[in-house]
Protein backbone atom coordinates (compact mmCIF):
# COMPACT_ATOMS: atom_id res chain seq x y z
CA UNK A 1 0.00 0.00 0.00
CA UNK A 2 2.89 2.20 0.92
CA UNK A 3 4.63 1.56 -2.63
CA UNK A 4 1.20 2.79 -4.29
CA UNK A 5 0.86 5.66 -2.45
CA UNK A 6 4.52 7.03 -2.89
CA UNK A 7 4.16 6.25 -6.73
CA UNK A 8 0.95 8.25 -6.96
CA UNK A 9 2.14 11.07 -5.12
CA UNK A 10 5.19 11.31 -7.20
CA UNK A 11 3.22 11.24 -10.75
CA UNK A 12 0.80 14.12 -9.84
CA UNK A 13 4.17 15.96 -8.38
CA UNK A 14 5.11 15.93 -11.63
CA UNK A 15 2.44 16.76 -13.89
CA UNK A 16 1.93 19.80 -11.90
CA UNK A 17 -1.91 19.62 -12.93
CA UNK A 18 -5.20 18.34 -11.65
CA UNK A 19 -5.59 14.47 -12.08
CA UNK A 20 -8.29 12.17 -12.29
CA UNK A 21 -6.54 8.79 -11.61
CA UNK A 22 -8.60 5.55 -11.16
CA UNK A 23 -7.03 2.49 -10.24
CA UNK A 24 -8.27 -1.10 -9.14
CA UNK A 25 -6.33 -3.31 -6.45
CA UNK A 26 -8.23 -4.57 -3.92
CA UNK A 27 -10.92 -2.33 -3.97
CA UNK A 28 -8.35 0.76 -3.99
CA UNK A 29 -10.03 4.18 -6.00
CA UNK A 30 -8.32 7.25 -6.28
CA UNK A 31 -9.70 9.89 -7.44
CA UNK A 32 -8.14 13.84 -7.28
CA UNK A 33 -10.52 17.48 -7.69
CA UNK A 34 -9.70 20.99 -7.24
CA UNK A 35 -10.51 22.58 -3.64
CA UNK A 36 -11.58 26.16 -4.10
CA UNK A 37 -8.71 27.36 -2.28
CA UNK A 38 -6.41 25.03 -4.12
CA UNK A 39 -3.82 22.82 -3.71
CA UNK A 40 -5.56 19.55 -5.20
CA UNK A 41 -6.70 17.50 -2.21
CA UNK A 42 -6.40 13.89 -3.58
CA UNK A 43 -8.53 11.25 -1.55
CA UNK A 44 -7.44 7.64 -1.43
CA UNK A 45 -10.27 5.26 -0.29
CA UNK A 46 -8.86 2.04 0.66
CA UNK A 47 -11.62 -0.40 2.31
CA UNK A 48 -12.79 1.81 4.99
CA UNK A 49 -9.88 3.95 5.66
CA UNK A 50 -9.14 7.28 3.89
CA UNK A 51 -5.79 8.53 3.62
CA UNK A 52 -5.12 12.09 2.25
CA UNK A 53 -2.78 14.20 1.49
CA UNK A 54 -1.85 17.34 -0.83
CA UNK A 55 0.31 18.67 -3.51
CA UNK A 56 0.86 22.13 -4.57
CA UNK A 57 0.71 22.54 -8.74
CA UNK A 58 3.11 24.60 -10.07
CA UNK A 59 0.88 26.86 -11.67
CA UNK A 60 -2.47 27.88 -12.52
CA UNK A 61 -1.75 27.60 -16.10
CA UNK A 62 -5.46 25.27 -16.84
CA UNK A 63 -7.68 27.43 -14.95
CA UNK A 64 -6.22 30.43 -16.84
CA UNK A 65 -6.57 28.75 -20.14
CA UNK A 66 -10.02 27.47 -19.06
CA UNK A 67 -11.49 30.93 -18.30
CA UNK A 68 -9.74 32.29 -21.25
CA UNK A 69 -12.09 30.08 -23.46
CA UNK A 70 -14.91 32.35 -25.52
CA UNK A 71 -18.58 31.16 -24.43
CA UNK A 72 -20.95 30.66 -26.79
CA UNK A 73 -24.08 30.17 -25.47
CA UNK A 74 -26.60 27.51 -28.15
CA UNK A 75 -30.24 28.65 -27.76
CA UNK A 76 -32.46 25.24 -29.41
CA UNK A 77 -35.40 23.52 -28.13
CA UNK A 78 -34.02 20.48 -29.92
CA UNK A 79 -32.01 18.50 -27.63
CA UNK A 80 -30.78 16.27 -30.23
CA UNK A 81 -29.29 19.68 -31.75
CA UNK A 82 -28.13 21.31 -28.36
CA UNK A 83 -26.13 17.66 -28.10
CA UNK A 84 -24.65 18.17 -31.74
CA UNK A 85 -23.72 21.61 -31.46
CA UNK A 86 -22.31 21.56 -27.81
CA UNK A 87 -20.33 18.24 -28.80
CA UNK A 88 -18.63 20.07 -31.60
CA UNK A 89 -18.34 23.35 -29.92
CA UNK A 90 -16.38 22.07 -27.02
CA UNK A 91 -14.05 19.93 -29.23
CA UNK A 92 -13.24 23.41 -30.91
CA UNK A 93 -12.05 24.55 -27.65
CA UNK A 94 -15.06 26.52 -26.56
CA UNK A 95 -17.06 26.89 -23.24
CA UNK A 96 -20.81 26.20 -24.00
CA UNK A 97 -24.51 27.48 -22.38
CA UNK A 98 -27.07 26.03 -23.42
CA UNK A 99 -30.88 27.25 -23.18
CA UNK A 100 -34.19 25.57 -24.14
CA UNK A 101 -36.35 28.00 -24.37
CA UNK A 102 -36.64 32.22 -25.25
CA UNK A 103 -37.28 33.28 -21.90
CA UNK A 104 -33.99 31.36 -20.62
CA UNK A 105 -31.94 32.63 -23.69
CA UNK A 106 -33.00 36.16 -22.51
CA UNK A 107 -31.94 35.56 -19.21
CA UNK A 108 -28.32 33.67 -19.81
CA UNK A 109 -27.76 35.96 -22.24
CA UNK A 110 -27.83 39.18 -20.23
CA UNK A 111 -26.14 37.45 -16.84
CA UNK A 112 -23.83 35.00 -18.63
CA UNK A 113 -23.00 38.12 -21.66
CA UNK A 114 -21.45 35.69 -23.74
CA UNK A 115 -18.90 35.87 -26.64
CA UNK A 116 -21.46 34.22 -29.37
CA UNK A 117 -24.98 33.46 -29.15
CA UNK A 118 -26.11 30.39 -31.78
CA UNK A 119 -30.07 31.34 -31.94
CA UNK A 120 -32.53 29.05 -33.07
CA UNK A 121 -35.76 30.95 -34.77
CA UNK A 122 -38.24 28.30 -33.62
CA UNK A 123 -38.74 28.55 -29.79
CA UNK A 124 -40.99 28.13 -27.14
CA UNK A 125 -41.89 31.15 -25.38
CA UNK A 126 -40.23 33.81 -27.66
CA UNK A 127 -39.02 33.13 -31.02
CA UNK A 128 -35.89 33.55 -32.41
CA UNK A 129 -36.57 36.91 -34.04
CA UNK A 130 -37.91 38.46 -31.10
CA UNK A 131 -34.76 37.35 -28.97
CA UNK A 132 -32.92 38.86 -31.33
CA UNK A 133 -34.55 42.33 -31.31
CA UNK A 134 -34.70 42.37 -27.82
CA UNK A 135 -30.75 41.47 -27.24
CA UNK A 136 -30.23 44.63 -29.79
CA UNK A 137 -32.17 47.04 -28.12
CA UNK A 138 -30.43 45.95 -24.39
CA UNK A 139 -27.18 48.18 -24.42
CA UNK A 140 -25.22 45.42 -22.33
CA UNK A 141 -25.39 42.65 -24.68
CA UNK A 142 -26.27 45.13 -28.54
CA UNK A 143 -22.96 44.00 -29.31
CA UNK A 144 -22.85 40.12 -29.22
CA UNK A 145 -22.60 38.90 -32.47
CA UNK A 146 -25.43 36.47 -32.71
CA UNK A 147 -25.62 33.36 -35.23
CA UNK A 148 -29.29 32.36 -36.53
CA UNK A 149 -29.30 28.19 -36.84
CA UNK A 150 -32.51 27.42 -38.05
CA UNK A 151 -34.61 25.13 -40.55
CA UNK A 152 -36.28 28.00 -41.45
CA UNK A 153 -34.52 29.35 -44.61
CA UNK A 154 -36.46 31.02 -46.70
CA UNK A 155 -35.71 34.19 -47.95
CA UNK A 156 -38.03 36.30 -46.17
CA UNK A 157 -36.37 34.63 -43.21
CA UNK A 158 -33.09 35.30 -43.52
CA UNK A 159 -33.46 39.13 -44.81
CA UNK A 160 -36.02 39.33 -41.51
CA UNK A 161 -33.25 37.70 -39.10
CA UNK A 162 -30.34 39.75 -40.70
CA UNK A 163 -32.01 42.88 -40.56
CA UNK A 164 -33.26 42.39 -36.87
CA UNK A 165 -29.54 42.09 -36.01
CA UNK A 166 -28.13 38.87 -36.91
CA UNK A 167 -24.68 38.63 -37.78
CA UNK A 168 -25.16 35.44 -39.68
CA UNK A 169 -27.41 32.84 -40.49
CA UNK A 170 -27.04 29.18 -41.33
CA UNK A 171 -30.02 26.73 -42.16
CA UNK A 172 -30.46 23.24 -40.70
CA UNK A 173 -29.31 20.81 -41.84
CA UNK A 174 -25.96 21.81 -41.42
CA UNK A 175 -22.50 20.88 -41.63
CA UNK A 176 -20.58 21.26 -38.07
CA UNK A 177 -17.60 21.72 -39.64
CA UNK A 178 -19.06 25.44 -41.39
CA UNK A 179 -20.67 26.08 -38.33
CA UNK A 180 -17.73 26.07 -35.81
CA UNK A 181 -15.69 27.94 -38.83
CA UNK A 182 -18.84 30.48 -38.83
CA UNK A 183 -18.27 31.19 -35.03
CA UNK A 184 -14.74 31.32 -35.27
CA UNK A 185 -14.78 33.89 -38.18
CA UNK A 186 -17.43 35.88 -36.33
CA UNK A 187 -15.24 36.30 -33.11
CA UNK A 188 -11.96 36.42 -35.09
CA UNK A 189 -13.92 39.87 -36.74
CA UNK A 190 -15.09 41.20 -33.56
CA UNK A 191 -11.25 40.79 -32.14
CA UNK A 192 -9.69 42.32 -34.85
CA UNK A 193 -12.11 45.32 -34.65
CA UNK A 194 -11.00 45.96 -31.18
CA UNK A 195 -7.47 45.69 -31.77
CA UNK A 196 -7.19 48.03 -34.17
CA UNK A 197 -6.46 51.60 -32.66
CA UNK A 198 -7.74 54.02 -35.26
CA UNK A 199 -10.06 56.26 -34.43
CA UNK A 200 -12.64 58.64 -36.71
CA UNK A 201 -13.66 61.88 -36.84
CA UNK A 202 -15.80 62.78 -39.96
CA UNK A 203 -17.89 66.29 -38.30
CA UNK A 204 -20.07 65.44 -36.12
CA UNK A 205 -19.50 61.39 -36.86
CA UNK A 206 -17.19 59.82 -34.67
CA UNK A 207 -15.70 56.13 -34.54
CA UNK A 208 -14.56 55.26 -31.02
CA UNK A 209 -12.72 51.88 -32.70
CA UNK A 210 -10.90 50.66 -30.12
CA UNK A 211 -13.98 51.48 -27.66
CA UNK A 212 -16.53 50.08 -29.77
CA UNK A 213 -18.64 53.45 -29.91
CA UNK A 214 -20.26 55.08 -32.60
CA UNK A 215 -21.38 58.78 -31.65
CA UNK A 216 -23.59 61.28 -33.81
CA UNK A 217 -23.84 64.91 -32.49
CA UNK A 218 -22.55 63.51 -28.97
CA UNK A 219 -25.31 60.89 -29.47
CA UNK A 220 -24.25 57.05 -29.60
CA UNK A 221 -25.39 55.28 -31.89
CA UNK A 222 -25.86 51.07 -30.87
CA UNK A 223 -24.09 48.67 -33.59
CA UNK A 224 -23.82 45.08 -33.67
CA UNK A 225 -20.09 43.67 -34.08
CA UNK A 226 -20.51 42.94 -37.70
CA UNK A 227 -22.97 46.51 -38.35
CA UNK A 228 -19.27 48.14 -36.62
CA UNK A 229 -17.22 46.08 -38.69
CA UNK A 230 -18.75 46.78 -41.92
CA UNK A 231 -18.60 50.52 -41.01
CA UNK A 232 -14.99 50.84 -39.43
CA UNK A 233 -14.05 49.12 -42.97
CA UNK A 234 -16.10 51.61 -44.87
CA UNK A 235 -14.43 54.35 -42.99
CA UNK A 236 -10.80 53.38 -43.17
CA UNK A 237 -11.50 53.33 -47.11
CA UNK A 238 -13.15 56.57 -47.33
CA UNK A 239 -14.15 57.97 -50.76
CA UNK A 240 -13.27 54.33 -52.30
CA UNK A 241 -15.81 52.26 -53.82
CA UNK A 242 -15.93 48.89 -52.23
CA UNK A 243 -17.65 46.20 -54.14
CA UNK A 244 -20.15 43.67 -52.58
CA UNK A 245 -17.89 40.79 -53.28
CA UNK A 246 -15.10 42.57 -51.44
CA UNK A 247 -17.16 44.44 -48.62
CA UNK A 248 -18.24 39.97 -48.24
CA UNK A 249 -14.28 39.38 -47.84
CA UNK A 250 -13.02 41.37 -45.38
CA UNK A 251 -15.99 42.21 -43.30
CA UNK A 252 -17.41 38.76 -43.47
CA UNK A 253 -14.36 36.63 -44.22
CA UNK A 254 -16.33 35.06 -47.14
CA UNK A 255 -16.19 33.85 -50.79
CA UNK A 256 -18.48 35.14 -53.02
CA UNK A 257 -20.58 32.54 -53.45
CA UNK A 258 -22.30 34.19 -50.59
CA UNK A 259 -25.33 35.74 -51.43
CA UNK A 260 -24.41 39.45 -51.91
CA UNK A 261 -27.75 40.69 -50.72
CA UNK A 262 -26.40 40.12 -47.20
CA UNK A 263 -24.47 43.23 -47.88
CA UNK A 264 -27.43 45.34 -48.77
CA UNK A 265 -29.42 44.06 -45.76
CA UNK A 266 -26.78 44.74 -43.38
CA UNK A 267 -26.04 48.27 -45.31
CA UNK A 268 -29.87 49.16 -45.01
CA UNK A 269 -29.97 48.25 -41.43
CA UNK A 270 -26.87 50.39 -40.74
CA UNK A 271 -28.13 53.35 -42.69
CA UNK A 272 -31.39 53.26 -40.09
CA UNK A 273 -29.54 53.50 -37.29
CA UNK A 274 -26.82 55.91 -37.83
CA UNK A 275 -29.82 58.53 -39.04
CA UNK A 276 -28.40 61.80 -40.10
CA UNK A 277 -25.16 60.50 -40.16
CA UNK A 278 -26.08 57.86 -43.07
CA UNK A 279 -25.11 61.03 -45.48
CA UNK A 280 -22.07 59.66 -44.92
CA UNK A 281 -22.83 56.56 -46.71
CA UNK A 282 -23.18 56.62 -50.51
CA UNK A 283 -24.59 53.66 -52.70
CA UNK A 284 -22.97 53.67 -56.25
CA UNK A 285 -25.74 51.27 -58.52
CA UNK A 286 -24.65 48.38 -59.96
CA UNK A 287 -20.97 48.59 -58.10
CA UNK A 288 -21.09 48.82 -54.16
CA UNK A 289 -21.08 51.26 -51.27
CA UNK A 290 -18.49 54.13 -50.60
CA UNK A 291 -18.02 56.44 -47.72
CA UNK A 292 -17.77 59.90 -48.30
CA UNK A 293 -15.45 61.81 -46.10
CA UNK A 294 -17.03 65.25 -46.75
Amino acid sequence: MAFFLTLIFFCASALRKSVALLTTNRNLLVTARWLPSFPCLVKIFCERKIFRFYFVPGSRMADRQRLMKPTILVVDDEPDAIELIEFNLKNAGFQVKTAGNGGEALAKARSALPNLIVLDVMLPEIDGFEICKLLRRDPNTAAIPILMLTAKAGEIDRVLGLELGADDYLTKPFSPRELVLRIKKLLERRQSVAETKENFQFGDLSIDVPRHIVKFKNKKIELTATEFRLLTVLAQRRDVVQSRDRLLRDVWEYDNSVDTRTVDTHMRRLREKMGGAAQYLDTVRGVGYRFKSE
